[in-house]
This record gives structure tokens, C-alpha cells and sequence, in this order.
């Protein structure tokens, strides 16, 4: 099994995209970059601890490999907006890819470059590529969100209309197929 950390705005949004992938087994919600020691949501959320919300998906490298996670990462959110994702604004929303080697640094690299110089967005892509950093599991209520809230308004105009993109756009690659 391989990791990928990945920020792309809300969690919940980032985690119920990715949850539907096939050879994903898990993605956990949580905080990655930042300063303080076991951050809390409010603490994130105050956008004073450096922290980021994050994933970690866990992920069998024989039926998803780590470029075709990334085309779905950028498929999924606007990596052209610094510290924000539509009405999500703030350090904390900042799109981001936490390297776990020099290979997924490459390969993240590699991929900016390319989708820049096609001018696959009408902006240059401002996402981040650190190195890995401390993974911060978010707090339990946090987990699975969109899965335990579909009614919910941020679930239903916010986070389904991605989860149906992901599955429209990249159907070869849903649990099931």
C-alpha cells in the first residue's frame, strides 16, 4: 500500500471524491504543515497554525497509481486560487500535495508543468509541493462527512456535485467497475 496527502479545499469534499476511486482503502481527514501540536478544527479554522486540511489516502499502487490520483486532484478543485476554494477562504484551504518521497515530488512537478503549459486553467496553478510533514487525523466527526450528512446543505450543494463530476469524468476508475 502507498500514501498520497493531498489538499484541495474542504476535506469533506477532498475525502468524498476519493473515497469512490477503485484501489482506494482509505482516506482520512486532517491537518498537515502547520506549527502547532495537535491542532483542532477551530484552531485550523482561525487560520493561525500554518495547518492546511488535508488527506491521507491510503491506496493500492496495482489498480491506482499516484499520476492518475493527481488527475483526479486536479480535476477536482481550482488549484489557481491561492488560499481558497470557492466561498472557502483562508491559509487553510490552500491547495497543496505533501510529497511522501522524491518520486510523488517528481511526478507532482512533472504534472503542474505540463497542465500549465497546455493552459489546462485559465490561471497558472499555485498548488504547493512540499515535503511530507506531520499528518494530523482530524477529529471524528469529520470522518466520512459527506457519507453521514447527505442532506445536509454544504453535502448537497457543495461536495455531491464534485462526487458526481468525479464519477461522470472518471468513470473507469469507480469502486465497481
Amino acid at each position: 500500500m502507498e500514501t498520497a496527502v493531498l489538499g484541495s479545499g474542504c476535506f469533506w469534499c477532498t475525502e468524498a471524491v476519493f473515497s469512490v476511486l477503485k484501489g482506494v482503502e482509505t482516506v482520512e481527514p486532517g491537518y498537515c504543515g502547520g506549527k502547532t501540536q495537535f491542532p483542532s478544527y477551530q484552531e485550523v479554522c482561525q487560520g493561525t497554525t500554518g495547518h492546511i486540511e488535508v488527506v491521507r489516502i491510503v491506496y493500492d499502487e496495482r489498480q491506482i497509481n499516484y499520476s492518475t490520483l493527481l488527475d483526479v486532484f486536479f480535476a477536482t478543485h481550482d488549484p489557481t486560487t491561492p488560499g481558497r476554494q470557492g466561498n472557502d477562504i483562508g491559509p487553510q484551504y490552500q491547495s497543496v500535495i505533501f510529497a511522501q518521497n522524491i518520486e510523488q515530488e517528481k511526478i507532482a512537478l512533472e504534472k503542474i508543468e505540463k497542465l500549465n503549459n497546455e493552459n489546462a486553467f485559465e490561471g497558472k496553478i499555485c498548488t504547493w509541493v512540499r515535503p511530507a510533514e506531520k499528518f494530523w487525523p482530524a477529529e471524528e466527526y469529520h470522518k466520512n462527512y459527506f457519507s453521514n450528512n447527505p442532506g445536509q446543505g454544504y453535502c448537497a450543494f457543495v461536495i455531491r456535485p464534485k462526487v458526481l463530476k468525479t464519477k461522470k469524468q472518471f468513470a473507469e476508475l469507480l469502486k465497481g467497475n
